[in-house]
């Protein structure tokens, strides 16, 4: 293990050691990306992304793409097609994971990125403009299931969004995502820089599996803005591996893109 890591390389190396082999993976820009490609490179080879500008199936091995319309997409793809069959493949059940982000997200996996502000008072001039849903919220109602990566601040856990981009469990009851005619199952995992983080199967509020190096149930439970569940059987997330970090810093992305540097 190695100990010489920053926040956004744990979280990197925690998104993918949760992804499993052979599944489709439906990716956003940035770290997502970063995580899938580690995934390939390590533990899960047969894993096949999918980005939203069309390309499926390809292997990450020449250059980290700068976003999902990057022509790095497409190496070695099964096909490409463009942004409607992408989309297709969710809402026909065939993308196993969206792996998103958000400013913001309530103890149901509801995420904001959209703006912060009064809504729908100050949406046309609001306290502050946010890069909008994208493909995200397509992605949280179609994919089987959603994985969230994103800092873990007070100011972002939050119990009520001040927008709504991308549905989670919505109110947390019972057959609320069916009753609004999504098709995915929700979120599955939060990945942030203090902690792992899932879902109870019958109040859908969010939970902590586990604590980041350094972290504790306390330090979470601190920087959360709403009462966390807890797992019984709470664990330490293992750090980076030398072999992880090497690879994030000198094979994925070693100008630094995605991944800054200490």
């Amino acid at each position: 293990m190695h100990t010489n890591f920053t926040p956004q390389e744990m979280i990197v190396v925690a998104g993918s050691r949760v992804l499993e082999n052979n599944k489709v993976i439906f990716a956003g820009t940035g770290l997502p990306m970063v995580a899938i490609t580690l995934a390939q490179f390590t533990h899960a080879p047969g894993i096949i992304p999918v980005f939203e500008a069309g390309a499926v199936g390809p292997t990450l091995d020449r250059g980290l793409p700068l976003s999902v319309g990057c022509s790095r997409t497409t190496s070695k793809a099964s096909y490409l097609q463009g942004l409607n069959t992408a989309f297709e493949l969710t809402q026909r059940g065939f993308c196993d994971f969206g792996f998103i982000g958000g400013a913001e997200i309530d103890p149901y996996g509801n995420l904001n990125s959209t703006m912060m502000g009064q809504f729908p008072e100050e949406y046309q001039k609001p306290q502050l403009r946010l890069p909008g849903s994208g493909g995200a919220s397509d992605m949280a109602a179609s994919c089987e299931r959603t994985i969230i990566i994103m800092a873990h601040e007070r100011r972002r856990f939050v119990e009520k969004l001040q927008y709504l981009t991308s549905p989670g469990y919505l109110d947390g009851s019972e057959g609320a995502r069916r009753r609004a005619g999504l098709v995915g199952q929700g979120p599955y995992r939060v990945i942030t820089t203090k902690a792992l983080l899932g879902f109870d199967e019958k109040t859908h509020r969010m939970k902590l599996i586990a604590t980041m190096p350094g972290e504790t149930v306390e330090s979470v439970q601190q920087n959360t803005g709403f009462e966390l569940l807890v797992d019984e059987k709470v664990y330490e997330f293992a750090p980076p591996t030398v072999e992880e970090l090497r690879l994030i810093r000198e094979e994925i992305d070693p100008r630094g893109y995605f991944i800054k540097r200490k």
